[in-house]
């Protein structure tokens, strides 16, 4: 039996005249100091001499700058705190943060986790390593693995006394529900030897597990293989992972989360999977002679502007539709009514769904959520 515990039921992120108004998050890596990711660049090299991927720190497939300052700083800490240890004896960690859909935290999970005092010291403890979320998920029976994060900072909740929030990146939704008992289990004080489930441990809602933990549940949650083919013929052979054949997780799980294009791949299966393959505002599911959805995965609030690889901030589109969404000539309100800009150059009535409500994923966990709409409304949509 998990526990909720009580937390507050004052959220800091309050609508006001229909907008979100959110504490702003620091950007991760922000504070972090150039002899610190000195270190963590050395204890990257080290720990990975032969399995580590350059390509993501310099070059042509290099990532953006606050990529490389959280690959670095995943070693930051632990390199800092004493710098002449061996790497072999500094123990990597991840956590596992419990969530629940109906809770009074302040959860947007693809953003940040609300958390009370009593679990500061285990947070702290992964700071700029990833997270796993777990909980019940809708009617399903059990519990389960179903996403992953990396923990950039903490912060003082402003409106409730002992309570913080722990500020996330890089978050990804898993392939499938993972349940936690699945092959006897993957944490190992969570299941006992004997196969019962230990109580004390089951109540925490944060729990700190191994490095090796982590990987059997990020390796069980993001192996399955896009169920259709994918477009990979304007490709050239061996160059990254778009719209290629995929493979089960093979390199350090921090160059995975963090590849640009893994995470494009996944996004679009995520999403694609979510809503049939069909476009949310046409209805169109359109298949090619091949087997592939033409329906395109797109982003609420684009990444360029911090938007996370979540369902929930996702959506199919078909091209031309896409195209009108990311430059706000369509939005969707909070009902998911679809709204057309006064910009509209012509009448795209007969390209929409006749009574103008989107078509979104029937379990609420997928569907898109008000955060990133009132995001695309007020930022990108051109109402007037």
């Amino acid at each position: 039996m998990h526990a909720d515990f009580s937390r507050a039921k004052h959220s800091p992120a309050v609508f006001r005249a229909g907008r979100i108004c959110s504490p702003k998050r620091p950007r991760p890596g922000a504070a972090q100091g150039r002899p610190a990711l000195g270190l963590a660049l050395a204890a990257w090299l080290r720990m990975f001499p032969h399995r580590c991927d350059l390509g993501m720190l310099r070059g042509r497939d290099a990532a953006s700058q606050h990529q490389k300052l959280v690959i670095l700083q995943i070693f930051a800490k632990a390199a800092v705190s004493d710098p002449t240890a061996k790497l072999g004896a500094i123990r990597m960690v991840a956590a596992v943060f419990y969530h629940k859909a109906d809770s009074a935290y302040d959860d947007l999970p693809a953003l940040y986790y609300h958390f009370p005092r009593q679990y500061l010291s285990r947070v702290e403890q992964v700071v700029g390593r990833s997270i796993v979320y777990y909980g019940p998920l809708g009617s399903q029976a059990g519990r389960f693995y179903w996403a992953t994060a990396l923990l950039t900072g903490i912060r003082q909740d402003p409106l409730r006394a002992d309570h913080y929030y722990a500020d996330l990146d890089h978050y990804i939704d898993f392939d499938r529900m993972v349940g936690y008992r699945e092959n006897g289990g993957f944490e190992r004080k969570l299941i006992l030897a004997d196969g019962k489930v230990s109580g004390g441990r089951a109540v925490q809602a944060v729990r700190v597990i191994g490095d090796e933990e982590f990987d059997a549940i990020l390796t069980a949650g993001l192996s399955e293989r896009t169920p259709w083919p994918e477009r990979y013929d304007d490709v050239e052979p061996g160059i990254g992972f778009d719209d290629q054949p995929q493979t089960p997780l093979v390199r350090p799980f921090v160059e995975q989360l963090l590849n640009r294009r893994f995470r494009d791949v996944k996004f679009r299966q995520h999403v694609r999977i979510a809503y049939d393959r069909r476009c949310a505002f046409t209805g169109l599911r359109l298949i090619n002679g091949k087997g592939r959805p033409e329906v395109e995965a797109a982003h609420i609030m684009p990444v360029e502007k911090d938007g996370p690889d979540s369902v929930q901030n996702g959506i199919a589109l078909s091209g031309t539709v896409h195209w009108m969404f990311d430059r706000g000539l369509l939005s969707m309100s909070d009902d998911y009514t679809i709204l057309r800009s006064r910009h509209l150059n012509h009448d795209v009535s007969h390209l929409l769904r006749p009574d103008m409500k989107a078509l979104v994923p029937e379990d609420p966990r997928l569907r898109p959520h008000r955060y990133y709409l009132d995001w695309h409304r007020t930022n990108c949509f051109k109402a007037a």
